[in-house]
């Protein structure tokens, strides 16, 4: 299994043995020759993660494009949710909890466009 994977899955199970009355109740892990893996896991106090991984060819060399998503609540009861994808183009985390650039000011817009139909018009 992949050195990062492995470091991973026993830091959140180590995360659930500090919450001395949380229990693993499901727990997979599938590691195949072929480089791919998957695990999945599941603990009493509802923290849930699972995760698939597998090589991809980009160019000559081989890449580890990896899926997956956790799921936990937070101290204030809310329930957080995040999912993934790491490959070539880097880690791509999608959650609503995640922060969001403001939007661009109407006036920044239209300057924005002007200068390109200025660009588009001197070619």
């Amino acid at each position: 299994m992949n050195k990062i994977v492995c470091v991973l899955v026993v830091a959140l199970i180590a995360s659930v043995a500090a919450e001395k009355d949380a229990v693993v109740l499901r727990q997979d892990v599938e590691v195949n020759p072929d480089g791919s893996y998957q695990y999945a896991y599941e603990t009493s106090n509802g923290i849930q993660a699972e995760e698939q991984g597998t090589l991809k060819d980009v160019g000559d060399d081989k890449a580890q494009v990896v899926q997956g998503q956790y799921a936990y609540t937070d101290p204030d009861g809310s329930r957080v949710s995040l999912q993934y994808i790491a490959d070539e183009n880097g880690f791509q985390p999608q959650g609503d909890h995640l922060p969001t650039p403001p939007p661009i000011p109407p006036a920044i817009e239209r300057a924005l466009r002007l200068l390109a139909n200025l660009s588009r018009n001197q070619k």
